[in-house]
Order: C-alpha cells, then sequence, then structure tokens
C-alpha cells in the first residue's frame, strides 16, 4: 500500500510503498477513506513529542471501511490500553501509563491501510461523509473533553480557533452558550470565520472580550495564553489547556490564580468520550470546514497547518 512515512524527527514524510498490515484477532483492518491532520501531528514530526515509533505512518483521526464487515469505522488517538492498571479499572483508561497512541506508537491513517483495536473504534453515524467525519475524532473528542470540563460556564473562552474549536463553538451555541474567540494578533481572516462559526465575539489572544469569562479552553499550544485567560476568567472560573504539548507557562502573580480559579490539563480520551460525542451527534448536526489534500501531498497540509493557514481542518484523503 502506499504510506506517507515518517523517519525521523524534522524531515519531511516519504511517500513509500509499503506492506499490507496484517490484522490480529483483536483487530480491524480499514481501507483509510479520510484521514484528518492535527496540530499533535505536527507536534510528532516537528520533534516536539519525543518517543515516536519510527519509521511512523501518522495520522489519528481516520475514518475507513472495515475490510470484514464493510462498516464505516473511526479510529482516534488512544489506540489501546491494558485495561489492568488503576486508572483503567476507575475509569481514567485516558491516564494509562502502557497507552499506545494513533499515528505516534502505532501507525496511523496517512496510508491507503490501518490495523486498529475494535475496542478503540467507533461507528460513524451514517448522515457524515468520510471526510466531515475525520475530524471529529480528535478535533471533536479532545475539544469534547474540554468543554464538559468547563462545567456550566455560560461564556466560555477559545483561545486559538481551528479544527477544535470551530466544532465545539456549535456544541457550545446549540446548548445555549456564549464563545468568545481570541486569535493571532492580527488574524483577521480567523476571527471572521469564528464569527461565521458562531462566536459571539472574536479578538486578539491579549485582547479582554466585552465580558468576563467563565471558563476559557486554549487550543493554542502557548503557554502565556494561560496568563492572558487567568486574567479574563471570573472567581472560580476554570483555564482548560486542551492540547498535548504547550510551551512553558511563565510565572504570574499568585493574585490571578485566587479566587478558586483552576487551570488544568486534558490528557488523550477514554472511549466514554467518544460514545457520548457520538451520541450527541445523533441529534445534532456538525459542519466541519475542510482543506482537501491527496495523501501525497501531506507535507503541505502540514506546512500550511503550521503557517495557520488553515481555516477548520485539513484532510488527506488516500
Amino acid at each position: 500500500m502506499r504510506a506517507m512515512v515518517l523517519r525521523r524527527a524534522t524531515t519531511p514524510l516519504e511517500l513509500q510503498e509499503v506492506p499490507l498490515p496484517r490484522p490480529t484477532d483483536d483487530q480491524l483492518l480499514i481501507e483509510v477513506e479520510a484521514c484528518a491532520v492535527c496540530r499533535t501531528d505536527l507536534h510528532v514530526v516537528d520533534g516536539e513529542l519525543t518517543e515516536p515509533k519510527l519509521p511512523l505512518i501518522p495520522g489519528h483521526q481516520i475514518v475507513g471501511i472495515d475490510v470484514a464487515s464493510g462498516t464505516r469505522v473511526g479510529v482516534p488517538w488512544l489506540g489501546w490500553t491494558c485495561g489492568v492498571c488503576a486508572y483503567c479499572k476507575s475509569g481514567r483508561e485516558n491516564l494509562c501509563d502502557r497507552a499506545k497512541f494513533t499515528g505516534y506508537t502505532l501507525d496511523g491513517g496517512y496510508a491507503e491501510y490501518v490495523v486498529a483495536d475494535a475496542r478503540f473504534c467507533f461507528p460513524v453515524p451514517r448522515e457524515y461523509s468520510a471526510q466531515e467525519a475525520a475530524p471529529l475524532l480528535c478535533g471533536g473528542l479532545i475539544g469534547f473533553r474540554a468543554y464538559r470540563l468547563c462545567g456550566g460556564a455560560r461564556r466560555i473562552g477559545f483561545y486559538g480557533f481551528g479544527s477544535s474549536a470551530h466544532i465545539l463553538v456549535q456544541i457550545a451555541r446549540a446548548d445555549g452558550r456564549e464563545v468568545f474567540a481570541f486569535t493571532r494578533e492580527g488574524d483577521v481572516a480567523g476571527q471572521q470565520f469564528a464569527m461565521s462559526m458562531g462566536a459571539t465575539w472574536a479578538g486578539n489572544a491579549n485582547d479582554a472580550p466585552p465580558e468576563p469569562l467563565d471558563a476559557a479552553i486554549l487550543f493554542a499550544p502557548a503557554g502565556e495564553l494561560v496568563v492572558s485567560a487567568l486574567k479574563q476568567v471570573v472567581k472560580g472560573g476554570v483555564v482548560v489547556c486542551a492540547g498535548i504539548h504547550m510551551s512553558d507557562i511563565p510565572s504570574f502573580p499568585y493574585s490571578l490564580l485566587w479566587g478558586e480559579r483552576v487551570v488544568r490539563s486534558v490528557a488523550n480520551l477514554t472511549r466514554h468520550d467518544g460514545l457520548d460525542l457520538f451520541e450527541r451527534l445523533q441529534t445534532l448536526r456538525i459542519e466541519t470546514a475542510r482543506s482537501v489534500y491527496p495523501l501525497e501531498q501531506a507535507n503541505e497540509a502540514l506546512r500550511a497547518l503550521r503557517a495557520g493557514e488553515i481555516s477548520g481542518t485539513a484532510v488527506l484523503t488516500p
């Protein structure tokens, strides 16, 4: 099969012919229809996540057809857990120390076929095409987990408005909440995109919103935004860091944290998160903005994402 292969961090992916993967008894062989490109893929390729399997086929937002059954399934970032540790047994499999991750420690979906543990595959609603559904498998899932950690917040700030944010703003609006979008300084196109997707307000990352925030979600991997968000969150509010990688958080005065404000991270996802999101999507139609690239242009898709040129999500098709 054809696959885009990472041989060494910080080098371009290589289009190669590789052996068709063979599933074990607990795996599915999936013909890939679409694989969305995630910022985590950038962190892997750019060497910021330092322990990938090499050589590696990246990609963890996969939608495809199970060859054995002919059914459409989705494959997320969390690809395997041990099932026996304290985390797994307490409903926190996302924290399993032995977990394996699609497109990082397991080969992923920048290819024509992929194998995946059947337990960690999700049924994809028939109403969604493969290209529409692919961004839901991480941008949607991780975003949904972060969103739920905001509790009952009515006014939520989204710092960074890309793949996750443009999905989550639709869920938040359906729940009667207001979203305030913060983008890079002077990113007028990004702010207009946020407004078009349902944001109440959009501005620069260090601007003050017209109203104080009850919570904030940081999708951008910039540690200084934790401080920016804390300045805008009311007492008792929460700042949720949704990325797997972030630059260092600078020091800040305790007064910004005082008043029972909370800063917390989101680590991976659980299968329960996925089941809950796809159940929600049975009654809520999400529109995903996409830029589609052929598989062999994966490096160009990654470059565009790195440069902030993607509105919504880049999606690869074999």
